[in-house]
């Protein structure tokens, strides 16, 4: 099944052209999840990254992959790269430091594409809250527990495209130029790749059956008690009060026992709280999984997005209930406080990357609502200078005020201070380059690590003079809650 002209491809490899093959795949009788079931089987690396737009609307594209041919990681601020392709000069890859070596990996990786074609994920994974320390100047000293890269990104060499509106999927696979393939071969093996998918996907997946195992989450553990959080608060708002600061970001850290997979729990989280981004990360010795409320960057057709979220009410009850919450968080003057904060710290960030005069706020403070909170939030947008990129409209918001405080760096060193752990996944970013190198991240928030029979889940909130300890107790209790409701849920279905 000859997916492209063999002349063309032929002359394009031989040049060095890297190319990108696909072929469409009538798709009315699977979903994004039963195609990563299938497909995903026996791979130790895949992705499924999804979306829900107005809060119940799913984004037209679910973009998935598996079996990479490069593999990119930090840990302990080395990079490390392993790859399949035998000229890929990887050595002037790991050598560099991680942000220069990021920017090094992005360029070699892009295969011009026409923009008005589904997006291609060139390179999908997270990079964690201490990747800052690559972009700024400021210390991260606590080892990461968890044990975990401090950054983590594969290049797939099979992606799979879903058109929910169109009922079809898109495979595609990637061609890079291999000194020691020739373009016969080459070519042959592109289309193997692309027919031993679809071969997976017309294969019958097995129905799963109600999980008659009572085995569950058991206790939830938090690693500070609810005194030693109080502690925490009252000692950031004495920072608050000499001026330093005019807003931190404080988090705990819960944990539980799980022993399904990642992918089982995305599966119940996916259902029960749909987000503007749904995130299901599979790596060989861990998974992590979200439903995130919150762009970190977006560059698109040389437009930078961020997308400011801060001003949080549990969900009502009922719409009465939620009508009547909506206009206590709009008239809450603290939170209101705390949102414009944010929302300037947005339009400086954008203002870093972006040309004079093209900053602009498109939307301002509207509420969004998810399965058990409700967020205030606004769009600032601006246009790239000619003399960026990606990353480093990337720098210009790492990390997000919403995880962090104002000023970022005097906050981001009283975090340091304050919290027992580093971060690790939390507060980081999640997400994309695609083959032009644009980028569409979000901010690790509502993220579950599992790990180890494990499961993390990190939530935190921002403080200003006048925060009320069991209040800002509560909101991270709420902010964790949905992982664990699907973590119950998981264990009816698992897969």
């Amino acid at each position: 099944m000859p997916l492209l002209d063999k002349k063309g491809f032929f002359k394009k490899y031989n040049k060095k052209i890297s190319q990108i093959i696909s072929t469409d795949y009538i798709a009315d009788t699977d979903t994004p999840i039963s195609a990563l079931l299938k497909i995903s089987k026996k791979n130790n690396y895949s992705f499924l990254l999804e979306s829900v737009e107005g809060g119940n609307q799913r984004g037209r594209y679910s973009l998935l992959g598996y079996e990479p041919d490069l593999i990119w990681k930090v840990i302990n601020g080395k990079v490390s790269i392993i790859s399949d392709i035998k000229n890929v000069n990887t050595t002037i890859i790991s050598n560099s430091k991680p942000i220069q070596s990021l920017k090094k990996l992005v360029n070699l990786s892009k295969i011009k594409r026409d923009k008005n074609l589904s997006p291609y994920p060139i390179l999908v994974g997270y990079l964690g809250y201490s990747m800052i320390q690559y972009m700024e100047k400021i210390n991260i000293s606590k080892k990461d527990k968890l044990n975990i890269p401090e950054a983590f990104l594969i290049r797939p060499k099979i992606v799979a495209v879903f058109d929910n509106i169109k009922d079809k999927i898109t495979i595609m696979t990637t061609v890079y130029h291999d000194n020691n393939i020739k373009a016969e071969a080459a070519y042959k093996n592109a289309n193997i790749r692309i027919e031993s998918c679809i071969k997976k996907l017309n294969k019958t997946l097995l129905k799963n059956s109600s999980n008659k195992n009572k085995k569950n989450i058991g206790q939830i553990e938090s690693n500070f008690t609810k005194n030693q959080y109080f502690k925490i608060l009252n000692k950031a708002k004495k920072y608050i009060r000499k001026g330093d600061i005019f807003q931190v970001v404080t988090s705990q850290r819960f944990k539980c026992n799980y022993d399904l997979s990642a992918t089982s729990l995305y599966r119940s989280l996916r259902r029960l709280n749909p987000s503007p981004f749904l995130v299901n990360l599979n790596f060989k010795n861990f998974g992590l999984v979200a439903s995130s409320p919150e762009i970190l960057v977006r560059v698109r057709n040389g437009k930078v997005i961020i997308r400011p979220i801060a001003g949080t009410r549990k969900r009502g009850g009922n719409v009465k209930e939620d009508i009547k919450l909506t206009n206590e968080l709009l008239n809450d003057k603290k939170e209101l406080a705390e949102h414009l904060m944010l929302l300037d710290l947005g339009r400086n960030d954008v203002g870093k990357v972006s040309k004079t005069g093209s900053v602009k706020v498109s939307e301002r403070m509207l509420v969004e609502y998810y399965s058990h909170v409700m967020h205030i939030v606004s769009n600032v947008e601006g246009k790239l200078e000619k003399s960026k990129d990606s990353i480093d409209a990337l720098i210009s918001g790492f990390p997000a005020g919403t995880v962090s405080g104002a000023p970022k760096i005097r906050a981001m060193e009283i975090i340091e201070e304050l919290e027992d752990e580093n971060r690790s996944f939390y507060g980081g970013a999640m997400g994309y380059f695609d083959s032009n190198g644009q980028l569409d991240s979000c901010i690790s928030l509502r993220t579950g690590l599992v790990k180890d029979k494990k499961l993390y889940v990190q939530a935190g909130g921002g403080v200003v003079f006048d925060s009320n300890n069991q209040k800002e107790y509560e909101e991270t209790i709420n902010k964790a809650k949905a992982i664990f409701v699907a973590a119950k849920d998981s264990y009816k279905y698992s897969s």
